[in-house]
């Protein structure tokens, strides 16, 4: 009973609806999933040049890219399928930082054309795709194919050379056979990052580079991806009490 109320209740986290209704409630004042820029900032930056077209995917009421900007990367276009968020978030920095840019936009179809940015960022945002899973080794043929699409659409938009980087909880075991296909054309590594604040968790940087050639050995994790897992599910914690970071942590994705 308890797995399938926490199930139930990570579903919302897909939902249009719950994201404009607490968007409505919080407006543009900064909410950090998986902490703010200061947690990432040494390994962000060996990944970013100054000149760099920006696209964050997924940008929320994060002050990720304001606090970009204020360290010279200007050039930074955010998108959100939040009416609510990007109203807000366009209201907020329109004065201060009038060279970034905001758009109402579903991350499975991006709006631009081919080798369109020099990186794309996400924080959090394609570990919604995974609320609905309830066994980390076994993830569902639908998970897949929507990681698989959202992936497919980053790698468009990327010109040669051009660096993907998300950061998650989702430990590598987990998410690197999603990010190593040979079909999206690039390299892949990680480092991991975290401190005590948040508890005994740490965070991934996951660091594409398109045009680079996969590792054979990332190759051979991709092509399991489509192959079922032997070891059983962990048990799923319950959810959380607050809208924190528990999706992150309850899907434990």
């Amino acid at each position: 009973m308890e797995r399938r109320w926490a199930l139930a209740d990570n579903r919302r986290y897909r939902q249009r609806r719950f994201w404009d209704a607490l968007y409505r409630q919080q407006g543009a004042e900064p909410r950090e999933w998986l902490g703010g820029l200061s947690r990432f900032l040494p390994q962000l930056e060996a990944e970013l040049h100054p000149g760099d077209r920006i696209l964050v995917l997924g940008c929320g009421n994060s002050a990720l890219s304001h606090d970009l900007h204020e360290l010279g990367y200007t050039d930074i276009m955010n998108i959100d399928f939040s009416p609510a968020c990007i109203a807000a978030m366009r209201a907020r920095y329109a004065d201060c930082c009038p060279s970034l840019h905001w758009a109402v936009m579903d991350i499975r179809s991006l709006a631009f054309p081919d080798a369109a940015f020099d990186v794309v960022l996400e924080k959090g945002t394609l570990d919604v795709l995974m609320v609905e899973e309830t066994d980390p080794w076994n993830v569902s043929p639908q998970a897949v194919a929507s990681m698989h699409r959202v992936l497919a659409e980053v790698s468009r938009v990327l010109r040669p050379g051009g660096c993907f980087i998300s950061i998650t909880f989702a430990q590598p075991h987990f998410r690197k056979p999603h990010y190593a296909q040979e079909a999206f054309g690039w390299s892949l590594r990680h480092v991991t990052c975290g401190d005590g604040d948040i508890g005994t968790f740490h965070y991934y940087l996951y660091i594409m580079r398109k045009g680079q050639p996969l590792d054979p050995l990332d190759i051979a994790l991709g092509r399991r991806l489509h192959q079922p897992s032997q070891p059983p599910a962990p048990p799923l914690p319950p959810a959380l009490a607050d809208d924190n970071e528990d999706y992150l942590l309850a899907i434990q994705l």
